[in-house]
């Protein structure tokens, strides 16, 4: 049986917490922070634990991460 290959991309933008769940950071934070607002940039500093709908789609990407 082969290897299977983890998406490059995937696993730059999300990680698994120690229970098994991803966690992932916002959007919106890589530049032009001057026009953001300050309540943004307040909100999207932390990490979040994505929904189990949406981790579904995230799990095949990162095989060997459980």
């Amino acid at each position: 049986m082969p290897k299977l290959k983890t998406k490059s991309s995937v696993k730059k933008r999300f990680s698994r917490t120690g229970s098994g769940k991803i966690k992932f950071k916002p959007a919106g934070k890589r530049h032009g922070m001057s026009k953001r607002t300050n309540k943004f940039i307040r909100n999207t500093k932390r990490s979040s634990i994505m929904s189990p709908g949406d981790s579904a789609l995230i799990d095949h990407m990162l095989p060997y991460n459980k």
